[in-house]
């Protein structure tokens, strides 16, 4: 049986992000001295845990150029992509990088996955929001999860851990 799993904004081939710095003044990706050793670790992370037959859905902001999409073929799994702000590229390119499905949004065992966080008015019936693009900031308050790499060990996240842990804040 295929798991499901989740991680946002990996930016492959993305040289700056290794410069951003976060509020602490300190880099957000401070493990990684160029950006092939951050590429090379983040497909060694993703394929210890995805298998070829797992789902993965990408939450946005995948590459940084149409140049960066070939790494997406060494990537275990049969890929989904919800669109982030980076995702500029034309959905043909994508598809032949290898993602099988590319939406803005989608709702998957009552997890609804976006890019961006999205207003608590706007979840409808999900249970919670699963997104990206802050990072390595915490989410907002309530049902939400951030699932940018950088909170994550770099590492895609079972849709089971994700919900528990959305249902867990909750309570």
């Amino acid at each position: 049986m295929a798991n499901i799993y989740l991680i946002s904004d990996s930016h492959f081939g993305h040289a700056n992000i290794l410069k951003f710095l976060g509020a602490d003044g300190k880099r957000i990706r401070p493990e990684f001295s160029s950006v092939e050793e951050m590429d090379e670790y983040m497909v060694d992370k993703w394929n210890s845990v995805v298998t070829p037959q797992d789902h993965v859905w990408h939450l946005g902001d995948v590459v940084m150029s149409r140049h960066n999409l070939p790494i997406i073929h060494r990537l275990y799994g049969h890929k989904r992509l919800i669109l982030g702000n980076h995702d500029r590229e034309d959905m043909s390119a994508y598809r032949n990088a290898g993602f099988q499905k590319i939406v803005g949004s989608r709702i998957y065992d009552g997890v609804l996955m976006t890019h961006f966080p999205v207003h608590p008015g706007s979840m409808g019936k999900a249970v919670g929001n699963a997104h990206g693009h802050i990072h390595q900031h915490p989410s907002p308050p309530g049902p939400y999860i951030n699932m940018s790499v950088e909170r994550w060990d770099y590492t895609p996240q079972p849709i089971e851990i994700v919900k528990a842990a959305i249902l867990a804040k909750k309570d």
